[in-house]
């Protein structure tokens, strides 16, 4: 993977805030399994010293991100996430054809370790989230998905319990996407193995809203990263 140039990722700047598209397969914090690779604090830090990520994405998740520039900045936002000011957007391509229309997952989330949740109403934290269908495909939805509270995975497995697990997304139940499975004469070249559509789940954190520090609120908008820009595209060829 080449050298990521923080700069490009920008989508806005001011005084306060960087709000930057990240790219798949970074992590927004140094994690040991990406020792010596690029993360998201680091770059930003590299461009802005005092630079603090208000808010994590999976490691494989793209889009919109919120990077304070100074203290009061960060604590503007961590407020507004805390009391759930902030407005989320994020756009996941799932297995299977589904029609929804502010649906609305009420489940309890229950981290098992720092890889995966389950469900737990129980003794998991109050988790919410509202999907509603953008586009259906032959076999595929893309689906809006607006998470209420930020639990871990949240979105990925409330889309499980409704049978819509994310393409690619094999934790909670999604499968893997191969051209031959969209086209009835695919022919793969002897002795080459078939590739992914995709080679991490569908999801991108499609637009991000608060409150500046001069009382204005303001959405920002990350546009899709080139793997999923390909995928919507071979699944419209493909209907």
């Amino acid at each position: 993977m080449k050298k990521l140039s923080f700069a490009d990722l920008i989508l806005f700047e001011n005084e306060d805030y960087i709000l930057i598209n990240k790219p798949p397969h970074v992590s927004t914090l140094q994690d040991r399994q990406d020792e010596g690779k690029q993360n998201i604090l680091a770059m930003a830090k590299g461009y802005w010293d005092d630079a603090q990520v208000a808010h994590r994405l999976d490691r494989d998740t793209s889009g919109v991100m919120a990077i304070a520039k100074h203290p009061e900045a960060y604590r503007h936002l961590a407020i507004q996430f805390e009391k759930r000011k902030v407005s989320k957007i994020y756009h996941a391509i799932t297995d299977g054809l589904h029609d929804f229309k502010d649906v609305l997952v009420d489940k309890g989330i229950l981290p098992q370790n720092t890889a995966y949740v389950i469900i737990d109403n129980e003794n998991g934290k109050p988790a919410q989230t509202i999907f509603n269908t953008l586009k259906p495909f032959k076999r595929h939805t893309l689906i809006e998905c607006k998470p209420l509270t930020g639990r871990m995975h949240q979105i990925r497995i409330h889309l499980a319990t409704l049978k819509a697990s994310i393409v690619e997304d094999t934790r909670y139940g999604g499968t893997h996407l191969y051209l031959s499975d969209l086209k009835k004469k695919f022919n793969l070249k002897q002795d080459t193995d078939e590739q992914t559509l995709i080679s991490r789940f569908a999801l991108h954190a499609y637009e991000l809203g608060f409150t500046l520090l001069d009382g204005t609120f303001q959405s920002f908008v990350a546009p899709y990263p080139k793997d999923i820009r390909a995928l919507i595209a071979q699944l419209e060829k493909n209907i």
